[in-house]
């Protein structure tokens, strides 16, 4: 494991863990006071919930595991910077290349399933 691995296993993992369990435990207090609360107006009931999720969301964020979860987003952005995407001309070649071999194996199994028919027909005394 590198240095940085390391760190961020060894910086409290036990309050992580419980940063995170208190973020899952907002976010469903927010639903259930969404489904506790059904005789209060909509709004009212759509503003725990909202509540709910946007504190259990903060409650995440704060937490290491929630850090480097944002660290991972960033870091994608970054690999995804670094995809080289086909052009549409590519693209579409591709794409006619994946259905000629569709076409093609259909009608390979198609013929195959009539000799393969036509084989038991004969050996089954059926056939003319």
């Amino acid at each position: 494991m590198n240095e940085q691995a390391q760190d961020q296993n060894a910086s409290g993992s036990a309050a992580g863990t419980m940063t995170v369990a208190v973020a899952i435990a907002l976010l469903i207090a927010g639903i259930a006071a969404f489904y506790l609360l059904d005789t209060r107006p909509d709004w009212q009931r759509w503003s725990l919930a909202g509540a709910g999720l946007v504190a259990g969301l903060a409650v995440f964020a704060l937490s290491p595991m929630g850090r480097r979860f944002w660290q991972f987003i960033l870091d994608s952005r970054v690999e995804l910077r670094k995809v080289v995407w086909p052009s549409r001309q590519e693209t579409m070649q591709t794409t006619a290349v994946v259905f000629g071999f569709i076409v093609i194996a259909g009608m390979f199994f198609w013929v195959l399933d009539l000799l393969l028919a036509w084989i038991m027909r004969m050996l089954a005394g059926q056939g003319s």
